[in-house]
C-alpha cells in the first residue's frame, strides 16, 4: 500500500503547524510572568517548540503506532505506516525531526498543563506519550474542532484519569465475563455441532465492556440502554449480558419452538431481541433491551436511534442523558454499508438527535472472506466517523482493561458534550463467516496466527493469576462451575415445552393492546359542534405573526371551508384528523422531506414570520387548547433509509403516539426497501413486535414521468399476509380523516400505508363536507349504490374520479363503479354482500392507470374472481419496463384509452 501525495503532505502540515505554536501552550517562562520552572528546564524557545510540535505529533499520530493488534505480525508496521508517510515512523516521532539531539534528552521540559508533573526531561516525555499515546490503546481526536472537546480529551488522556484502573472487583468480574465468554461459545459448539451460531470467540472482551458500561451508566443515572448489533456474538450478549435463560437459547438450537414466538414464524436465533433489567451491586438499575434485526448489517442502527429518541420523550428526558443508544458494528459493515453514514448524519438534527450514541466496531480485520484492504479505502474502518466531533478510540481487544477504559470515557464524552464516541476494538474471528465455513481457503496466514494464539481469556487470566488477583486454582473452580451450569441448561432445554409468553404486550404502553386486525371499524366520527371548533382554533393567527400573503390565502380559505362545512379540501382534513387526535390526548410526530411545508405546498403545518428581520416559526396546531397532547413536524435530511427506519424504531417505543413518515414522491420510499421489508412488514410475525407507524406516499399518474408516477403500491400488496399491514388508497379527506383516526382509536397496532394523492390535493372533485366527517367510521368500500347494474367497474384511486364523470356524461345505466378505499385487509364480506346484491351482474372490470404488471391487480384479481364468482377483466396500460411515460402526450392518450375501454361493452382481453 503506498502512501498518497496527501500522506506526505501531511507530514509537513503537521510541521509547518507545530512550528509556531500559540504562547498559551508554551511554559510559563516564555509567555512572561508566572511561577518559574524548576531547576534544569530548558530555557530557550526554539528547543522547547521542538518539544511541543514532536508532543503535539504523538496526539496527532500516536495511534498510528499504538500497540493495537493482538495478530502481531499479521498487518505489518510497513502498511500502518504507509497511512502517514513513504518514511514511516521514524522521522514523525523521532526527536531529532524537531531540532533536538540526543544531548537533549536529559533536559527538562514542560510537557502539557494536565500533566502532574508538567516538566520533565525529554526521555521521560517521550516515555510518557509513548505510554499515553502508542500503547494498546490510540485515541484519534485532533480531529474534532471545537477546543473545548479537544481539551477535555487531553485533561483525560494525559491528566491524572489516564491512571483509571478497574478495582480488584471489577477486575475479577472482567475475568468472569471473559470466562462466561469463552465457555458459552465452546459448549455450543461442543453440544450443537455444525450449527450456525456466530460466535464470539476472538472478541470475548466485548462482553465486559458492555456489562461495565451498562454499570456506569446505571450509577450515571441512566435508565434505558437500547442496544444495537448484528449477529457475530448475540447470543453471548443475550446469555451473558441481558441474561436471557441459556435453557431457552439452547432450545433453539435442539429444535425447540422459541417461547417467546409461538405461533409465529420467527426468525433464526440470531437475530432475536430480548430486554431485561440489570441490577448492580450498589442498588443502581438500568434498562437494556437488544433490538431484533435481519440480516441486513446496520439497518438496525437508525431503528435503534429511533426507538431511544422515543423512550427519552417518554422519560421527559430533555438534555436526553437518561436514554442512550448503543450500536455493535462489524468493521466491515461500518466503512461499507451507506446507512452508518446517513445515522452518522442524524446527530444532531433536532427532529432526529438523541444526544450521543456509544459506537464499539468488533474489528475482526476481515469481512466474510473479504480482506481489510480491499473492504475499504482507509487503513481503519472508523474514519467514515471523523467528519464530526467524535473521538475514536482504537484499542486491542486482549487488553479489556483498556476496553473498558475507552468505554468509560465515552460515555463520559457523550453525557458531557451529546456526541457520539466510537470504540474500535480490534481482535479478530477464530472460525470462518460462520462455523461451517472454512476461512483457510482465502486467509491462511491470518488463521494460522489465529490458531497459534492464545485466547484473551489465558491471556487476561495469567496476568491476575501472576498478580495475585485471582489465583490460577480459583478460576479453574468458577470454570467447571460455569460448566456444569451450562450442562444442565442444555438438559432442561430437551424437556422445555411450548409457552406463549405474549411478552410484546407485557409492560409499559403496550399493555393492553390486542394482535389481530379489527374487521369491525371502530367509531372515528365527530360531532360538527367539536370539528368547526377544532377548525377554528388550529386557523388562528396570533396578532404578532405577519404571514406570506399566499399563506394568509389559503389559511382564509380553510377558514371558510370549517365554517361553511362545504368543499374542506385534503390538507383541511388532515388538519382536522391531526388536531382532534391533539385534543383527544394523542402526540403527534410528522417528518419527512419538506413535510413542515409539504411538497406540493399544501400542508403548512409551519408558519414563518415574514415581517422584519426576526426569525421565528409558529406551530398553529401546538396552539388547540390546554392540555392538548405535542405535536412536532420536522424536515427530514435526504434520506430515507435512516430516516424510515428511525421512525419505525419510534413508534415501537410510542404505540399511543401516532408516528408518521411521508415521502417526498412515492418511489422515494425505494432507498428505504429494507426498512419497509425487514422492520415494518415483517417485525410482528419475525420478532413479535408490532408498530403503527404510518407511510404516506403521493402515488398517481399524472403525466409527471416515471420518478414522479408510481408509490409502487404492487410492492406493499406482495408483502401483505397474516394481516401485518393496512394498505389504504383513500379517495377523500373524510376518508383520510376516518383512517387516520382509526389508526390511534384501535385496540391493535400495524403499519398503515397509504396511498396520498398530488393533483387531489387541489381538485375540486376531491373534497367532502364536513357531515362526511361526522359520519360513523371509515369506509373500506364504497359503491354507488347502483344494483340493476350488468357491469361492475372496480377500481382504486385517483382513477375513481375520471371513471365517475365518464359515467356521468354516459348517463350510468348498465354501469355501475365501486372503489377500493382498503387493499388490504381487504373486506371480503362486505364486497361479498354488494354482489350478491347485484342481481343482473354479467361481468366485473378492475380499472387502473398503473401497468397491469404493477398496481394492485395481480393482488384484487383473486379477491374479485373468488368473491364474485366471474372472471375480471383487467383495464390497464400494458406491463411495461418502467412505471410510466415521460410524455404528457402519450399519458393523455394512454389514459384515454383506459376509460374508453372501461365503458365499452366487449371491454378487453384480461
Amino acid at each position: 500500500m503506498k502512501a498518497s501525495n496527501l500522506d506526505t503532505a501531511n507530514i509537513a502540515y503537521l510541521e509547518e503547524l507545530y512550528r509556531d505554536l500559540d504562547d498559551s501552550q508554551l511554559p510559563e517562562q516564555f509567555r512572561g510572568g508566572g511561577p518559574p520552572p524548576p531547576a534544569g528546564a530548558a530555557g530557550d524557545r526554539e528547543r522547547q517548540n521542538g518539544v511541543n510540535r514532536l508532543l503535539w505529533s504523538y496526539r496527532e499520530l500516536g495511534y498510528l503506532f499504538a500497540d493495537l493488534n493482538p495478530l502481531k505480525g499479521y498487518l505489518t508496521k510497513e502498511m500502518r505506516y504507509s497511512q502517514v508517510a513513504e518514511s514511516g515512523p521514524k522521522k514523525v516521532l523521532d526527536p531529532a525531526t524537531y531540532g533536538l539531539k540526543g544531548e537533549d534528552g536529559s533536559d527538562q521540559f514542560f510537557g502539557g498543563r494536565y500533566m502532574e508533573k508538567p516538566y520533565r526531561s525529554l526521555n521521560e516525555l517521550v516515555e510518557f506519550f509513548t505510554e499515553t499515546y502508542c500503547s494498546t490503546l490510540g485515541v484519534e481526536f485532533l480531529h474534532i474542532q471545537n477546543s473545548n472537546m479537544r481539551t477535555w480529551l487531553m485533561e483525560k488522556l494525559e491528566g491524572r484519569e489516564r491512571l483509571w484502573q478497574p478495582s480488584r472487583d471489577d477486575r475479577r468480574e472482567i475475568l468472569h465475563d471473559l470466562v462466561k465468554a469463552k465457555e458459552f461459545e465452546r459448549f455450543l459448539g461442543n453440544q450443537f455441532i455444525g450449527q450456525k451460531r456466530f460466535s464470539l470467540e476472538g472478541a470475548e472482551a466485548l462482553i465486559p465492556a458492555i456489562r461495565l458500561l451498562a454499570k456506569d451508566a446505571a450509577a450515571q443515572g441512566v435508565k434505558e440502554i437500547v442496544l444495537g448489533m448484528s449477529h457475530r456474538g448475540r447470543l453471548n450478549v443475550l446469555a451473558n449480558i441481558l441474561e436471557k435463560p441459556a435453557t431457552e437459547i439452547f432450545s433453539t438450537f435442539a429444535g425447540g419452538q422459541e417461547p417467546a414466538h409461538y405461533m409465529l414464524s420467527g426468525d433464526v436465533k440470531y437475530h432475536l431481541g430480548y430486554s431485561s433489567r440489570l441490577e448492580f451491586a450498589d442498588g443502581s438499575k438500568v434498562r437494556m433491551s437488544l433490538t431484533p434485526n435481519p440480516s441486513h448489517l446496520e439497518s438496525v442502527n437508525p431503528v435503534v436511534e429511533g426507538k431511544t429518541r422515543g423512550y427519552q420523550n417518554k422519560l421527559k428526558d430533555k438534555f436526553r442523558k437518561k436514554a442512550i443508544p448503543v450500536l455493535i458494528h462489524g468493521d466491515a459493515a461500518f466503512s461499507g454499508q451507506g446507512v452508518v453514514a446517513e445515522t452518522l448524519n442524524l446527530a444532531k438534527l433536532k427532529g432526529y438527535t438523541t444526544g450521543g450514541t456509544i459506537h464499539i466496531v468488533v474489528n475482526n480485520q476481515i469481512g466474510f472472506t473479504t480482506a481489510s484492504t480491499d473492504a475499504r479505502s482507509t487503513f481503519f474502518p472508523t474514519n467514515l466517523a471523523k467528519g464530526q466531533p467524535i473521538p475514536i478510540f482504537h484499542v486491542n481487544g486482549y487488553d479489556p482493561e483498556q476496553v473498558a477504559r475507552a468505554l468509560d470515557l465515552a460515555l463520559k464524552y457523550r453525557q458531557k458534550f451529546g456526541f457520539d464516541a466510537i470504540i474500535d476494538l480490534i481482535c479478530y474471528r477464530v472460525h470462518g463467516h460462520n462455523e461451517a465455513d472454512e476461512p483457510t481457503f482465502t486467509h491462511p496466514k491470518m488463521y494460522t496466527l489465529i490458531k497459534e494464539a492464545p485466547g484473551v481469556y489465558e491471556h487476561y487470566g495469567r496476568k491476575l493469576s501472576s498478580e495475585g488477583v485471582y489465583p490460577a486454582e480459583e478460576q479453574k473452580e468458577f470454570i467447571q462451575t460455569y460448566i456444569a451450569t451450562l450442562k444442565r441448561c442444555a438438559e432442561e432445554a430437551a424437556e422445555l415445552g411450548e409457552t406463549d409468553t405474549d411478552d410484546a404486550f407485557a409492560e409499559g404502553d403496550w399493555q393492553g393492546f390486542n394482535r389481530n386486525y379489527a374487521y369491525d371499524q371502530v367509531k372515528t366520527g365527530l360531532p360538527k359542534k367539536r370539528l368547526k371548533e377544532l377548525g377554528e382554533a388550529a386557523v388562528r393567527v396570533p396578532e404578532d405573526l405577519t404571514l406570506h400573503r399566499k399563506l394568509s390565502r389559503i389559511i382564509e380559505g380553510r377558514r371558510d371551508m370549517i365554517k361553511d362545512g362545504k368543499n374542506i379540501d385534503w390538507a383541511t382534513g388532515e388538519m382536522l384528523a391531526f388536531a382532534s387526535l391533539l385534543t383527544d390526548g394523542y402526540p403527534i410526530r410528522l417528518s419527512g422531506e419538506d413535510s413542515g411545508r409539504g411538497t406540493f405546498s399544501h400542508r403548512h403545518s409551519v408558519w414563518q414570520h415574514s415581517g422584519g428581520d426576526e426569525v421565528k416559526a409558529y406551530y398553529p396546531l401546538q396552539h388547540l387548547s390546554e392540555g392538548q397532547a405535542t405535536f412536532r413536524v420536522y424536515d427530514s435530511p435526504l434520506s430515507e433509509f435512516a430516516v424510515l427506519g428511525f421512525e419505525f424504531g419510534y413508534s415501537l417505543a410510542r404505540p399511543k403516539m401516532l408516528v408518521l413518515w411521508e415521502a417526498q414522491f412515492g418511489d422515494f420510499a425505494n432507498e428505504a426497501q429494507v426498512i419497509i421489508d425487514q422492520y415494518i412488514a415483517a417485525s410482528e410475525t419475525k420478532w413479535r413486535r408490532q408498530s403503527g407507524l404510518v407511510m404516506l406516499l403521493p402515488h398517481g399518474y399524472e403525466g409527471q414521468g416515471p420518478e414522479h408516477s408510481s408509490a409502487y403500491l404492487e410492492r406493499y400488496l406482495q408483502l401483505c399476509a397474516e394481516e401485518n399491514l393496512q394498505v389504504c388508497n383513500c379517495t377523500t379527506p373524510a376518508q383520510y380523516f376516518h383512517i387516520l383516526r382509526r389508526q390511534m382509536l384501535s385496540s391493535y397496532r400495524k403499519p398503515l400505508i397509504v396511498m396520498t394523492p398530488k393533483s387531489l390535493l387541489r381538485d375540486k372533485r376531491a373534497v367532502s363536507d364536513l357531515d362526511e366527517f361526522a359520519a360513523k367510521s371509515f369506509k373500506p368500500i364504497i359503491h354507488d349504490g347502483n344494483e340493476s347494474a350488468e357491469t361492475l367497474l372496480v377500481c382504486s384511486g385517483k382513477i375513481y374520479y375520471e371513471l365517475a364523470d365518464r359515467l356521468a356524461d354516459t348517463g350510468g345505466g348498465d354501469f355501475s363503479l365501486m372503489r377500493i378505499e382498503q387493499l388490504y385487509p381487504f373486506h371480503s364480506d362486505e364486497f361479498e354482500s354488494i354482489i350478491k346484491g347485484m342481481k343482473k351482474l354479467k361481468r366485473i372490470r378492475w380499472i387502473q392507470e398503473e401497468t397491469r404488471n404493477r398496481g394492485a391487480w395481480s393482488f384484487i384479481r383473486e379477491y374479485l374472481e373468488e368473491l364474485s364468482g366471474l372472471k375480471p377483466e383487467y383495464i390497464g396500460r400494458a406491463a411495461k419496463a418502467s412505471p410510466a411515460t415521460g410524455h404528457l402526450s402519450d399519458h393523455a392518450a394512454e389514459q384515454k384509452k383506459i376509460l374508453d375501454q372501461a365503458f365499452t361493452k366487449e371491454g378487453r382481453s384480461s
